[in-house]
Protein backbone atom coordinates (compact mmCIF):
# COMPACT_ATOMS: atom_id res chain seq x y z
CA UNK A 1 0.00 0.00 0.00
CA UNK A 2 1.02 3.29 -0.93
CA UNK A 3 0.78 5.53 2.33
CA UNK A 4 1.21 9.65 2.02
CA UNK A 5 2.55 11.25 5.23
CA UNK A 6 1.70 15.02 5.25
CA UNK A 7 3.11 17.83 7.31
CA UNK A 8 4.47 21.63 7.86
CA UNK A 9 7.87 20.26 8.72
CA UNK A 10 10.07 17.15 7.78
CA UNK A 11 11.57 17.84 11.26
CA UNK A 12 8.06 17.48 12.55
CA UNK A 13 7.56 14.14 10.60
CA UNK A 14 11.16 12.72 12.00
CA UNK A 15 10.78 13.93 15.72
CA UNK A 16 7.21 13.28 16.21
CA UNK A 17 6.11 10.57 13.59
CA UNK A 18 9.15 8.70 13.59
CA UNK A 19 7.88 4.93 15.06
CA UNK A 20 4.83 5.79 12.93
CA UNK A 21 6.58 5.95 10.17
CA UNK A 22 8.96 3.15 10.83
CA UNK A 23 6.18 0.66 11.41
CA UNK A 24 4.46 1.36 8.16
CA UNK A 25 7.87 0.91 6.50
CA UNK A 26 8.30 -2.79 8.47
CA UNK A 27 4.75 -3.83 7.12
CA UNK A 28 6.50 -3.51 3.68
CA UNK A 29 4.32 -0.15 3.02
CA UNK A 30 5.60 2.23 0.50
CA UNK A 31 6.19 5.08 2.60
CA UNK A 32 5.70 9.12 0.89
CA UNK A 33 6.71 11.86 3.02
CA UNK A 34 5.94 15.24 1.79
CA UNK A 35 7.00 18.65 3.65
CA UNK A 36 9.53 21.46 2.74
CA UNK A 37 13.01 20.50 2.83
CA UNK A 38 14.78 21.07 5.83
CA UNK A 39 18.04 19.45 7.93
CA UNK A 40 15.85 16.50 8.51
CA UNK A 41 14.41 15.70 5.18
CA UNK A 42 17.67 13.07 4.60
CA UNK A 43 17.06 11.59 7.97
CA UNK A 44 13.73 10.37 6.12
CA UNK A 45 15.19 9.23 3.21
CA UNK A 46 17.88 7.01 5.30
CA UNK A 47 14.70 5.51 6.74
CA UNK A 48 13.56 4.48 3.58
CA UNK A 49 10.99 7.14 2.74
CA UNK A 50 10.71 8.51 -0.77
CA UNK A 51 10.38 12.46 -0.05
CA UNK A 52 8.31 14.87 -2.29
CA UNK A 53 9.50 18.48 -1.08
CA UNK A 54 6.85 21.12 -1.43
CA UNK A 55 6.45 24.81 -0.64
CA UNK A 56 4.57 25.46 2.67
CA UNK A 57 4.39 28.64 4.78
CA UNK A 58 3.38 27.31 8.22
CA UNK A 59 2.97 30.84 9.61
CA UNK A 60 1.06 33.07 6.72
CA UNK A 61 -2.39 33.05 5.73
CA UNK A 62 -2.12 34.48 2.32
CA UNK A 63 -4.82 33.26 0.47
CA UNK A 64 -2.97 33.22 -2.92
CA UNK A 65 -0.07 31.37 -1.56
CA UNK A 66 -3.14 28.52 -0.09
CA UNK A 67 -4.38 28.10 -3.36
CA UNK A 68 -1.02 27.26 -5.05
CA UNK A 69 -0.50 24.98 -1.75
CA UNK A 70 -3.98 23.18 -3.03
CA UNK A 71 -2.45 22.89 -6.93
CA UNK A 72 0.93 21.56 -5.53
CA UNK A 73 -1.06 18.96 -3.32
CA UNK A 74 -2.99 17.79 -6.26
CA UNK A 75 -0.12 17.88 -8.37
CA UNK A 76 2.02 15.29 -5.66
CA UNK A 77 -0.91 13.29 -5.42
CA UNK A 78 -2.01 12.74 -8.77
CA UNK A 79 1.31 11.60 -9.61
CA UNK A 80 2.34 9.56 -6.69
CA UNK A 81 -1.81 7.60 -6.74
CA UNK A 82 -1.12 7.16 -2.80
CA UNK A 83 -3.97 4.70 -1.57
CA UNK A 84 -4.62 6.72 2.08
CA UNK A 85 -2.91 10.27 3.17
CA UNK A 86 -2.36 11.22 6.61
CA UNK A 87 -2.46 14.67 7.30
CA UNK A 88 -0.95 16.96 9.92
CA UNK A 89 -1.45 20.06 11.17
CA UNK A 90 -3.69 23.16 9.64
CA UNK A 91 -2.54 23.57 6.47
CA UNK A 92 -2.29 19.72 5.25
CA UNK A 93 -5.56 19.12 7.27
CA UNK A 94 -6.86 22.19 5.24
CA UNK A 95 -5.85 21.99 1.50
CA UNK A 96 -4.56 18.69 1.24
CA UNK A 97 -7.74 17.39 2.11
CA UNK A 98 -9.34 19.30 -0.54
CA UNK A 99 -6.47 18.45 -3.30
CA UNK A 100 -7.29 14.93 -2.33
CA UNK A 101 -11.13 14.76 -2.07
CA UNK A 102 -10.51 15.96 -6.37
CA UNK A 103 -8.85 13.08 -6.49
CA UNK A 104 -11.37 10.77 -4.50
CA UNK A 105 -8.42 9.90 -2.03
CA UNK A 106 -9.15 8.55 0.87
CA UNK A 107 -7.78 10.96 3.98
CA UNK A 108 -7.11 11.06 7.44
CA UNK A 109 -6.37 13.56 9.26
CA UNK A 110 -4.80 14.65 12.57
CA UNK A 111 -6.07 17.97 14.51
CA UNK A 112 -2.48 18.10 16.70
CA UNK A 113 -4.02 21.42 18.17
CA UNK A 114 -5.91 24.46 17.80
CA UNK A 115 -3.03 26.46 17.83
CA UNK A 116 -4.24 30.60 18.06
CA UNK A 117 -7.09 30.84 16.17
CA UNK A 118 -9.90 29.15 18.71
CA UNK A 119 -8.17 31.51 21.58
CA UNK A 120 -9.22 34.42 20.17
CA UNK A 121 -11.73 35.48 17.66
CA UNK A 122 -10.80 37.85 14.40
CA UNK A 123 -11.46 37.91 10.74
CA UNK A 124 -8.54 35.62 10.17
CA UNK A 125 -9.51 32.89 12.78
CA UNK A 126 -13.45 32.86 11.41
CA UNK A 127 -11.71 32.13 7.38
CA UNK A 128 -9.63 29.37 9.71
CA UNK A 129 -12.46 27.74 10.87
CA UNK A 130 -14.87 28.17 7.76
CA UNK A 131 -12.22 26.62 5.93
CA UNK A 132 -12.14 23.59 8.66
CA UNK A 133 -15.85 23.16 8.02
CA UNK A 134 -15.23 22.89 4.07
CA UNK A 135 -12.45 20.41 4.54
CA UNK A 136 -13.63 18.14 7.18
CA UNK A 137 -16.51 16.90 5.04
CA UNK A 138 -14.48 14.20 3.46
CA UNK A 139 -12.49 12.63 5.68
CA UNK A 140 -12.61 9.01 6.67
CA UNK A 141 -11.10 9.96 9.59
CA UNK A 142 -9.92 12.49 12.14
CA UNK A 143 -8.57 11.89 14.87
CA UNK A 144 -7.83 14.57 17.80
CA UNK A 145 -5.34 14.36 20.43
CA UNK A 146 -8.38 15.92 23.70
CA UNK A 147 -11.67 15.35 24.07
CA UNK A 148 -11.90 19.03 24.47
CA UNK A 149 -10.98 19.63 20.86
CA UNK A 150 -12.67 16.95 19.35
CA UNK A 151 -16.17 18.27 21.24
CA UNK A 152 -15.11 21.44 20.07
CA UNK A 153 -15.24 20.36 16.30
CA UNK A 154 -18.79 18.15 16.94
CA UNK A 155 -20.11 21.41 19.30
CA UNK A 156 -19.57 23.93 15.77
CA UNK A 157 -20.35 21.45 13.15
CA UNK A 158 -16.75 21.41 11.74
CA UNK A 159 -16.80 17.42 11.66
CA UNK A 160 -19.22 14.64 12.35
CA UNK A 161 -19.26 12.73 15.31
CA UNK A 162 -18.88 9.21 13.60
CA UNK A 163 -15.56 9.93 11.96
CA UNK A 164 -14.04 11.48 15.14
CA UNK A 165 -11.20 9.48 17.76
CA UNK A 166 -8.89 10.51 20.22
CA UNK A 167 -5.23 9.51 19.75
CA UNK A 168 -3.00 10.25 22.91
CA UNK A 169 -0.99 12.56 21.11
CA UNK A 170 2.25 11.50 18.96
CA UNK A 171 2.22 8.97 21.60
CA UNK A 172 5.51 8.30 23.62
CA UNK A 173 8.63 5.82 23.03
CA UNK A 174 8.79 4.17 26.60
CA UNK A 175 12.01 2.54 25.67
CA UNK A 176 13.25 6.02 24.37
CA UNK A 177 12.69 8.34 27.05
CA UNK A 178 13.22 6.44 30.26
CA UNK A 179 13.79 7.42 34.13
CA UNK A 180 17.17 8.09 35.68
CA UNK A 181 18.69 8.62 39.27
CA UNK A 182 18.61 11.70 40.14
CA UNK A 183 21.92 13.50 41.53
CA UNK A 184 22.17 15.45 44.49
CA UNK A 185 22.15 18.98 44.12
CA UNK A 186 22.41 21.60 45.92
CA UNK A 187 20.15 24.21 43.65
CA UNK A 188 16.16 23.08 42.54
CA UNK A 189 16.10 23.20 38.93
CA UNK A 190 12.72 24.26 37.21
CA UNK A 191 12.71 23.59 33.43
CA UNK A 192 10.67 25.17 30.63
CA UNK A 193 10.36 24.18 27.15
CA UNK A 194 8.64 25.21 24.63
CA UNK A 195 8.80 27.63 21.55
CA UNK A 196 9.46 30.98 22.57
CA UNK A 197 6.01 33.09 22.00
CA UNK A 198 3.79 34.29 23.67
CA UNK A 199 0.68 31.48 23.63
CA UNK A 200 3.26 29.39 25.59
CA UNK A 201 2.75 31.51 28.41
CA UNK A 202 6.60 32.97 28.54
CA UNK A 203 5.65 36.07 30.11
CA UNK A 204 3.54 34.36 32.44
CA UNK A 205 6.74 32.42 33.48
CA UNK A 206 9.10 35.19 33.53
CA UNK A 207 6.96 36.79 36.02
CA UNK A 208 6.58 33.78 38.02
CA UNK A 209 9.87 33.29 38.51
CA UNK A 210 10.41 37.33 39.71
CA UNK A 211 7.71 36.29 42.00
CA UNK A 212 9.78 33.98 43.53
CA UNK A 213 12.66 35.29 43.17
CA UNK A 214 11.50 38.25 45.58
CA UNK A 215 10.30 35.63 48.42
CA UNK A 216 13.69 34.85 48.09
CA UNK A 217 13.16 31.32 46.71
CA UNK A 218 16.49 29.76 46.03
CA UNK A 219 15.60 27.88 42.63
CA UNK A 220 17.54 27.50 38.93
CA UNK A 221 15.16 28.37 35.87
CA UNK A 222 16.03 27.26 32.38
CA UNK A 223 14.61 27.63 29.50
CA UNK A 224 14.63 25.29 26.31
CA UNK A 225 13.33 26.23 22.64
CA UNK A 226 14.09 28.47 20.02
CA UNK A 227 13.52 31.81 19.73
CA UNK A 228 10.28 32.36 16.88
CA UNK A 229 10.26 36.70 16.05
CA UNK A 230 8.26 35.67 12.47
CA UNK A 231 5.49 33.89 14.63
CA UNK A 232 2.41 35.86 14.56
CA UNK A 233 2.34 35.40 18.65
CA UNK A 234 6.05 35.57 18.97
CA UNK A 235 8.83 37.68 21.16
CA UNK A 236 11.01 40.04 19.88
CA UNK A 237 14.20 38.15 20.81
CA UNK A 238 15.69 41.58 22.65
CA UNK A 239 12.41 41.37 24.71
CA UNK A 240 13.27 37.99 25.70
CA UNK A 241 16.97 39.07 26.47
CA UNK A 242 15.67 41.39 28.67
CA UNK A 243 13.47 39.42 30.69
CA UNK A 244 16.00 36.51 31.19
CA UNK A 245 18.58 38.78 32.45
CA UNK A 246 16.58 40.60 34.77
CA UNK A 247 15.00 37.55 36.49
CA UNK A 248 18.55 35.43 36.21
CA UNK A 249 16.86 32.82 33.95
CA UNK A 250 19.90 30.88 32.08
CA UNK A 251 18.16 30.45 28.20
CA UNK A 252 19.57 27.14 26.89
CA UNK A 253 18.92 28.00 23.43
CA UNK A 254 17.48 25.17 21.50
CA UNK A 255 18.66 21.21 21.34
CA UNK A 256 18.53 18.14 19.45
CA UNK A 257 18.73 15.75 21.86
CA UNK A 258 16.48 17.10 25.39
CA UNK A 259 16.83 13.81 27.47
CA UNK A 260 20.33 15.39 29.26
CA UNK A 261 18.80 18.60 29.71
CA UNK A 262 15.15 17.10 31.17
CA UNK A 263 17.73 14.75 33.19
CA UNK A 264 19.43 17.59 34.58
CA UNK A 265 16.09 19.02 35.93
CA UNK A 266 13.68 18.47 39.19
CA UNK A 267 10.28 19.57 37.52
CA UNK A 268 9.50 20.50 34.13
CA UNK A 269 7.08 23.70 33.54
CA UNK A 270 4.48 24.76 31.03
CA UNK A 271 2.30 27.74 31.26
CA UNK A 272 0.67 27.48 28.02
CA UNK A 273 -2.59 28.69 26.71
CA UNK A 274 -3.98 25.63 25.07
CA UNK A 275 -2.27 22.30 23.49
CA UNK A 276 -3.24 19.40 21.69
CA UNK A 277 -1.16 16.83 23.58
CA UNK A 278 2.53 18.55 24.80
CA UNK A 279 5.42 16.20 23.68
CA UNK A 280 7.49 17.94 26.30
CA UNK A 281 4.96 17.21 29.11
CA UNK A 282 5.28 13.56 27.47
CA UNK A 283 8.49 13.51 27.59
CA UNK A 284 9.56 14.46 31.14
CA UNK A 285 6.74 12.75 32.58
CA UNK A 286 8.21 9.50 30.86
CA UNK A 287 11.63 10.23 32.56
CA UNK A 288 9.68 10.35 35.62
CA UNK A 289 9.70 13.73 36.57
CA UNK A 290 6.97 16.19 38.30
CA UNK A 291 5.27 18.67 36.12
CA UNK A 292 3.67 22.21 36.41
CA UNK A 293 0.88 23.23 33.61
CA UNK A 294 -2.03 25.15 32.66
CA UNK A 295 -5.16 23.48 33.65
CA UNK A 296 -6.33 24.03 29.95
CA UNK A 297 -7.15 21.33 27.04
CA UNK A 298 -4.24 19.24 26.44
CA UNK A 299 -2.02 20.01 29.57
CA UNK A 300 -4.58 18.63 31.55
CA UNK A 301 -4.54 15.37 29.92
CA UNK A 302 -1.12 14.58 30.90
CA UNK A 303 -0.75 16.62 34.00
CA UNK A 304 -3.44 14.89 37.08
CA UNK A 305 -3.23 17.88 39.83
CA UNK A 306 -2.04 16.42 43.02
CA UNK A 307 -0.83 13.11 41.02
CA UNK A 308 1.37 13.65 38.81
CA UNK A 309 2.01 17.70 39.56
CA UNK A 310 -0.16 20.50 39.65
CA UNK A 311 -2.31 22.72 37.65
CA UNK A 312 -2.31 26.50 37.85
CA UNK A 313 -4.95 28.95 36.05
CA UNK A 314 -3.64 30.27 32.34
CA UNK A 315 -2.26 33.81 31.96
CA UNK A 316 -1.79 33.73 35.95
CA UNK A 317 1.75 34.13 36.95
CA UNK A 318 0.98 34.23 40.81
CA UNK A 319 -0.85 30.74 40.34
CA UNK A 320 1.93 29.53 38.62
CA UNK A 321 4.51 31.13 41.07
CA UNK A 322 2.48 29.37 44.29
CA UNK A 323 2.41 26.00 42.27
CA UNK A 324 6.02 26.23 41.91
CA UNK A 325 6.88 27.72 45.45
CA UNK A 326 4.68 24.40 46.68
CA UNK A 327 6.70 21.96 44.39
CA UNK A 328 10.40 23.88 45.52
CA UNK A 329 9.13 23.07 49.06
CA UNK A 330 8.20 19.39 48.63
CA UNK A 331 10.60 16.87 49.91
CA UNK A 332 12.68 14.70 47.98
CA UNK A 333 10.33 11.65 48.62
CA UNK A 334 7.50 13.73 47.64
CA UNK A 335 8.63 15.13 44.24
CA UNK A 336 9.66 11.58 43.67
CA UNK A 337 6.11 9.70 44.45
CA UNK A 338 4.82 12.46 41.75
CA UNK A 339 7.56 11.53 39.57
CA UNK A 340 7.05 7.75 39.94
CA UNK A 341 3.14 8.37 39.05
CA UNK A 342 4.10 10.45 35.67
CA UNK A 343 5.80 7.68 34.32
CA UNK A 344 2.76 5.17 35.10
CA UNK A 345 0.26 7.81 33.82
CA UNK A 346 2.12 7.81 30.40
CA UNK A 347 2.96 4.37 30.37
CA UNK A 348 -1.33 3.47 31.02
CA UNK A 349 -2.63 6.54 28.04
CA UNK A 350 0.23 7.66 26.50
CA UNK A 351 2.21 4.61 24.90
CA UNK A 352 3.19 5.08 21.21
CA UNK A 353 2.35 1.62 20.23
CA UNK A 354 -1.16 2.86 21.15
CA UNK A 355 -1.15 5.33 18.29
CA UNK A 356 0.58 3.32 15.71
CA UNK A 357 -2.23 0.44 16.82
CA UNK A 358 -5.17 2.54 15.75
CA UNK A 359 -3.48 4.04 12.56
CA UNK A 360 -2.96 0.45 11.39
CA UNK A 361 -6.96 -0.15 12.19
CA UNK A 362 -7.80 2.69 10.53
CA UNK A 363 -5.69 1.96 7.21
CA UNK A 364 -6.91 -1.21 7.00
CA UNK A 365 -10.37 -0.37 7.45
CA UNK A 366 -10.23 1.31 4.15
CA UNK A 367 -8.59 -1.82 2.25
CA UNK A 368 -12.12 -4.04 3.32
Amino acid sequence: MKIAIVLNTSWNIYNFRKSLVQSFLDKGHEVYTIAPVDAYTANLTAMGCKHIPVKMDSRGANPIKDLLLIRELFNIYKKIKPNVILHFTIKPNIYGTLAARLLGIPVINNVCGLGTIFLKTNFISKIAIYMYKIAFISPKKIFFQNDDDRNLFIKNHLAQDSICDILPGSGIDLDEYLPSEKEVKNNFTFLLISRLIYDKGIREFVQAVSILRQKGINAEFKVLGAIDEKHKRGIPKKTIEKWFEKEGIQYLGTSENVKPIIEQADCVVLPSYREGTPRTLLEAASMGLPLIATNVPGCSNVVEDGYNGYLCEHRNPDDLANKMEKMHHLTPEEREWLGRNSRNKVEKHFDVKHVIDKYHASIEALAV
